[in-house]
């Protein structure tokens, strides 16, 4: 099995954490191949940043070889719908798969993310997966993604206090961690808290294996359907859809 495991931003050594990530969980006989994308920001930290990174998401789930189902890693699950278009293989979001993944091991859950502004996406997304009866709170810890990548930041310590508040104030049961760059944070926190931490990056390798294990593709009747063929112009007259094969 393949798993193309695409880092949404261009930072190549996030993209190493989140590979190292993917691959502990891996079973045997899962590949994991973790791309980098060639356009877009260095870190995806809100609503335009995550606009301008589809096209580059894009690219990456086009590119051969064809993978048996992909993974968006970038909490704000940027382009997961538009991603799902374009191919039958399973795409999982990993904000989905993480918030899925807690509600099996706890009543509620908080997830603790990086900016303020990124809460405020997390926020959306708990509402646009039916997840407002499971998650108690999102919180900001006012880290900047790029911050987790440095090895002389205080952004565990800081991480860790806004988990440990999350317990005492929430009364959650599980933290999810609102980030793909706090994907090797798992153990240091759950060896301090004392819950169930989950990182998105390892739920949705898991889960990914589970739908292609169960011959599962993504529906292309309604809204999934492959993309409409018509030109597209300007700078994106090269991404116009082209006739698919019917399903």
């Amino acid at each position: 099995m393949l798993i193309k495991l695409i880092n949404p931003n261009t930072t190549v050594s996030m993209t190493e954490v989140l590979r190292d990530a993917a691959s502990a969980v891996a079973s045997p006989g899962t590949e994991i191949l973790a791309s980098t994308s060639r356009s877009g920001a260095v870190s995806i930290e809100g609503h335009y940043d995550e606009a301008m990174s589809i096209v580059g998401l894009v690219d990456e789930i086009m590119e051969e070889p064809a993978a048996d189902a992909y993974i968006i890693a970038c909490f704000g699950d940027p382009g997961l719908l538009a991603a799902r278009e374009i191919t039958a293989a399973p795409v999982i979001g990993i904000a989905e798969a993480a918030m899925h993944a807690a509600t099996f091991v706890a009543t509620g859950f908080s997830v603790v993310t990086t900016l303020d502004r990124t809460r405020i996406i997390a926020e959306h997304l708990v509402r646009n997966y039916g997840m407002q009866h499971h998650c108690r709170r999102v919180r900001s810890t006012n880290v900047p993604v790029l911050e987790l990548d440095r090895p002389d930041s205080n952004s565990r310590s800081i991480i860790l206090a806004e988990c440990q508040a999350a317990l005492d104030e929430d009364k959650s049961g599980a933290i999810v961690l609102g980030c793909a760059g706090m994907a090797d944070l798992v153990r240091f926190l759950e060896d301090r808290l004392q819950v169930p931490v989950i990182d998105g990056v390892a739920a949705a390798v898991k889960f990914a294996e589970a739908l292609v294990g169960m011959g599962l593709k993504t529906s292309k009747r309604g809204d999934l359907a492959y993309p409409l063929v018509k030109p597209y112009a300007g700078k994106l007259a090269s991404y116009a859809p082209r006739a698919r094969p019917s399903t």
